[in-house]
């Protein structure tokens, strides 16, 4: 299985893939998509282009995209709401199952804590995909989010629907 992680964002959006074999996991690549352009349909025109290549470049066989939480700026969530659209939509387009994770519950699963910061999310996918060079926070988040769709996509499917209830 190739999984193919996403960490929404209008102006980075990450991406890691990773490849699984059993409980084996190994780092194919990973990046950033930055918007390009003033305003936001060619922000989010440019971020589609990018991650369509992502997926023809790489060929990954599922797809996880993180869940987008509710931050006091209304304007800004509705902004990485239709980042998040992007993410759910490229993947889908090419033919791939799309996973959701709730950001705690991508943080339990690679940490082992909800509430873990960056670093410690970095720390950890370096752990688990030794030799990774990571291209930046979002991409070890994407990474992240990959490697908890593995995780998940291999137990029964009730676990896949208590990480999206919580």
């Amino acid at each position: 299985m190739r999984v193919l992680g996403i960490d929404p964002g209008l102006r980075n959006l990450g991406w890691g893939v990773i490849d699984v074999s059993g409980s084996r996991l190994s780092h194919v690549a990973n990046g950033i998509c930055h918007s390009t352009g003033g305003d936001l349909a060619l922000r989010l025109v440019s971020l589609h282009r990018q991650l369509t290549e992502v997926i023809e470049r790489f060929a990954p066989t599922t797809a996880a995209v993180e869940q987008t939480f509710v931050n006091k700026d209304a304007v800004a969530t509705l902004k990485l709401g239709q980042a998040r659209g992007i993410a759910l939509l490229v993947p889908a387009q090419a033919g791939l199952t799309v996973g959701e994770y709730a950001p705690n519950a991508v943080k339990k699963t690679v940490v082992g804590v909800g509430h873990a910061d960056k670093k410690q999310i970095e720390h950890m996918v370096k752990m688990q995909l030794p030799g990774v060079t990571l291209a930046g926070p979002d991409a070890a988040d994407a990474l992240a989010i990959a490697i908890t769709h593995a995780f998940y996509a291999q137990s029964p499917a009730t676990r896949m629907r208590e990480v999206r209830a919580s």
